[in-house]
């Protein structure tokens, strides 16, 4: 008997697992709550896999010997409910596709931090010649890519909803670069859940593994002061001298490990600001960790191009520098762009407020803002904090109306900054689609 899978969710993630189960001789059906893209449909229909999209059709779903769903579809949905009321394992594409990928993968999760510490490892290990794969939270699907070449080591970015759903996945070296109240709706409300999600990175590794962390976060030690670990835990810090890890000392970052010791020139690496010098920290970690030449990090670390929509500089207008930070969906994100900020900003932000503690960044603001545009359907919190604080404050409901506020209200030598603090969802698709609408109306300009 063919065992039957039911994949949730007919978007990057499951339509990779469907291909993945297909070669593996399952059974394969899609269900889809929403609409199906038109390339996924495609694929879907040239490999006679059996779909659906706009309802669950709970006769072909719990009969499932095993689901695997989206990460973005939550536990509490009614049909994972009924799944999980009959005993049937529903899990991540992450943890089907570890089972079939011969290679402990590299694992990096964190509040923020996470793309640009991916993107940069595997820059440095594929630049060191390394048959390496870039997948989970970014890119093509693992799934997908494990199918074809399960051979490979891949550098996985990691999110709480995708590790909510493992249950062996196991990461040679995994990395926690940060924790920082976020989709804190999906936890109920409770810190702690979450904190607790971004630990299961670390659940199954062995002494054989490593832990990569932020030794300065106050939440990631906390949870380290209660809990066992197996792996070997290699800290990094910007405040720290650490006997064995990686921490920074007259601008340069020092990697000190099993008896060795690196010196890296903060100046020469490509991204800017204190945020970047911790993800290069744990990126540097992981190549050392790998056996990388320490001229190819050097290297790497010089010439990587950084994540789209992180702290992206698109343009300069009359001595004004447009930068889309639209990644940044939380508090914590737009502290450290605020932070790296040199020249008076004027600042977009607004969205979808996750239960935002606007007070965090008041200092910041106090400092380095000289005028908010809201750009949100409800911007009442951002008016409540800031109203008082600085000269002009604004609303706006369209990325054109904002960028154009902010090209008259900055003048030579200041910085436009778009780094919404909020998720995206009340005006745009994604915060992809909101730093592509940022960029095009800046360069309208």
């Amino acid at each position: 008997m063919k065992k039957r899978i039911v994949i949730l969710g007919g978007g990057e993630s499951g339509v990779g697992t469907a291909l993945l189960a297909l070669s593996k001789g399952y059974e394969v059906f899609v269900s889809d709550f929403g609409e199906i893209k038109e390339k996924y449909k495609e694929v879907l229909i040239d490999n006679a896999i059996e779909w659906e999209e706009k309802q669950h059709t709970e006769d072909k779903i719990l009969n499932a010997d095993l689901v695997v769903k989206s990460p973005g579809i939550p536990d509490k949905a009614p049909i994972v409910q009924k799944l999980l009321a009959k005993g049937i394992e529903v899990i991540s594409e992450i943890e089907f596709a570890f089972g079939f990928n011969d290679n402990l993968s590299v694992g990096i999760t964190g509040s923020n931090g996470k793309t640009t510490t991916t993107l940069l490892t595997y820059h440095i290990l594929k630049q060191a010649g390394l048959d390496v794969g870039l997948a989970g939270n970014i890119g093509d699907s693992y799934a997908a890519q494990v199918k074809d070449h399960p051979e490979k080591c891949y550098v996985l970015e990691l999110s709480s909803f995708q590790l909510d759903g493992i249950r062996d996945y196991r990461p040679h070296i995994a990395v926690i670069t940060n924790i920082s109240p976020d989709h804190l709706d999906r936890y109920d409300y409770k810190y702690e859940k979450y904190i607790d999600a971004k630990f299961r990175i670390t659940m199954n590794q062995t002494e054989e593994d490593y832990l990569i962390y932020d030794y300065d976060d106050v939440e990631i030690q906390k949870w380290l002061d209660k809990n066992q670990v197996k792996a070997n835990k290699v800290p990094f810090s910007l405040s720290h001298k650490l006997e064995e890890g990686v921490y920074v000392e007259d601008q340069n970052i020092i990697v000190n490990m099993n008896n060795e010791k690196i010196v890296l020139a903060i100046n020469e690496i490509a991204i800017e600001g204190k945020h970047n010098v911790k993800n290069a920290m744990a990126a540097t970690t992981i190549a050392q960790l790998k056996r990388i030449r320490k001229e190819t990090i050097r290297e790497s670390l010089s010439n990587f191009q950084g994540a789209e929509h992180r702290l992206e500089k698109v343009l300069k207008l009359d001595n004004v520098q447009y930068i889309n930070d639209s990644k940044a969906t939380n508090v914590n994100a737009t502290f450290f762009a605020l932070d790296s900020m040199k020249t008076p900003t004027v600042w977009i932000v607004g969205g979808v407020d996750k239960g935002n503690d606007y007070d965090e960044l008041m200092p910041l603001v106090r400092e380095k803002v000289k005028c908010i545009i809201c750009l949100g359907v409800d911007n009442s919190k951002i008016k409540s904090a800031y109203e008082n604080v600085v000269d002009v404050l604004v609303e706006t409901d369209s990325m054109e109306a904002a960028v154009k506020k902010a090209h008259e209200l900055a003048e030579s030598g200041d910085t436009v900054l778009l780094s919404p603090a909020c998720a995206s969802f009340d005006l745009f698709k994604s915060y992809e689609d909101r730093g592509h609408q940022f960029k095009e109306v800046v360069l309208s300009l």
